[in-house]
C-alpha cells in the first residue's frame, strides 16, 4: 500500500511512541510542574485542526500549551477564543501563556506595545493563566543594536511588568538566538536593568546554551525571577544535509536556521544538564509551567513528546515531581 508523506510521518510517529512506551512510563505526573508544549511545534507540519493538537497533548501528558502568533493563531486554526476555551476545558488541558512580542526598542511604539500586552493578558486570563512570555525584538530591527534601544527594551519591559502586576500576572523575558537578548552578557545586562519586583526571566535552555550561556548558572542566578521556562535540549552540530520539514519546506544545511534546527534536539539528546536545572527549580519550590518547545521534531510531535515524557519521568521526576 502506498503512503503519502503525512501518512508515513504519522505511522513512524506511532511506531516510535509505542517503542517509548515499551521501555517504561512516559507520561509526566505533573504534580509540581505544569508540563506544557508549544503550538509552534506543529508549525513545521501540514495544517491540521487545533483539536488534533489538543488530542496529542492529552495523549502524551503535556497538559498545557503556549500559544504562538496570537491573535493570528485563532485565524490560522479557524477557531474563536470561546471555541478554544471549550475544547481545552473539555479535555482537562490549559493554555499556560502566549509568546508575545512587540517593537520594544522603539519609543514611538510604547503605547501600542502596552495595549497589545494588555490584550494578550486579557485573553490568557479567561483560560486561568497568569504569566506572559515576552520575546525581545530581532537584533537587526531598526534601533535594536544600540545602547538606547537596549535601554528602551528594559524600560518597556518594566512597564509591561507593572501592567502585568496590576492584572494579577507576572511577565518575563524569553532569551532567543538572533534577538536582542542572546548572549550571557546581554542576559545579565537585561536583568540588571529591569526591576526584580516588576519583571522576570522566562528562559529557554536551548537558546541559552547555543547563545554561549551557562544554563545551570543562569537559572541559579535568577531563580527567584523565573515563573515559566522552556526545557529544550541542544548541542551545536555541523549539518551534513538539508533540513526537510514535513510540510515539504527545505532549509539549507549551511543556513543559520538549518544549523539551529539540527542542533535543537529532544530532552536527553543534547548536552544540557537538566537534572541540575531541576534541582535549581526545586530549591525555590518552583510551581510554574515548563514548556517543552520542540523546534522541528525528528519523528513527529506525538512521538517526540513521548520521548521527552520518558526522559522527564525517568530523569527529572525522581528529583522534583
Amino acid at each position: 500500500m502506498k503512503m503519502n508523506r503525512r501518512e508515513f510521518v504519522a505511522a513512524l510517529s506511532m511506531l516510535s511512541a509505542n517503542l517509548a512506551r515499551a521501555v517504561g512510563n512516559d507520561i509526566p505526573k505533573s504534580q509540581n510542574i505544569k508540563w506544557a508544549c508549544s503550538e509552534a511545534t506543529w508549525g513545521y507540519y501540514p495544517p491540521e485542526a487545533f483539536t488534533d493538537i489538543l488530542d496529542v497533548m492529552k495523549d502524551t501528558g503535556f497538559y498545557g500549551i503556549r500559544i504562538t502568533g496570537f491573535p493570528g493563531s485563532l485565524k490560522t486554526y479557524g477557531i474563536t477564543q470561546a471555541q478554544m476555551l471549550s475544547e481545552v476545558t473539555k479535555r482537562g488541558l490549559q493554555v499556560v501563556t502566549i509568546s508575545w512580542n512587540g517593537k520594544l526598542q522603539d519609543p514611538a511604539a510604547r503605547q501600542q506595545d502596552l495595549d497589545s500586552a494588555r490584550t494578550a493578558m486579557k485573553f490568557l486570563a479567561d483560560f486561568g493563566a497568569n504569566h506572559l512570555v515576552v520575546f525581545p525584538p530581532n537584533r537587526n530591527a531598526p534601533g535594536a543594536n544600540t545602547p538606547a534601544g537596549f535601554k528602551e527594551l528594559c524600560d518597556r519591559c518594566n512597564q509591561i511588568g507593572e501592567l502585568a502586576g496590576e492584572m494579577g500576572f507576572t511577565a518575563g523575558l524569553h532569551n532567543h538566538m538572533d534577538q536582542m537578548v542572546q548572549t550571557q552578557e546581554e542576559v545579565d545586562r537585561f536583568m540588571s536593568m529591569t526591576d526584580p519586583k516588576l519583571f522576570g526571566l522566562s528562559p529557554d535552555t536551548c537558546h541559552l546554551n547555543l547563545g554561549g550561556c551557562n544554563v545551570v548558572a543562569t537559572l541559579e542566578r535568577y531563580k527567584d525571577r523565573i515563573h515559566c521556562l522552556d526545557y529544550k535540549d541542544s548541542k551545536w552540530v555541523t549539518p551534513t544535509q538539508d533540513w526537510v520539514e514535513a510540510n515539504g519546506k527545505v532549509i539549507p544545511k549551511d543556513s543559520e536556521q538549518g544549523r539551529f534546527l539540527w542542533s535543537s534536539v529532544d530532552l536527553g539528546d543534547g548536552e544540557i544538564d537538566f537534572p541540575a536545572c531541576h534541582r535549581v527549580l526545586k530549591s525555590v519550590n518552583f510551581k510554574g509551567p515548563i514548556v517543552v518547545d520542540l523546534d522541528g521534531t525528528r519523528f513527529g510531535p506525538f512521538a517526540d513528546l513521548h520521548r521527552c515524557g520518558a526522559y522527564i519521568v525517568n530523569k527529572l521526576e525522581p528529583i522534583y515531581l
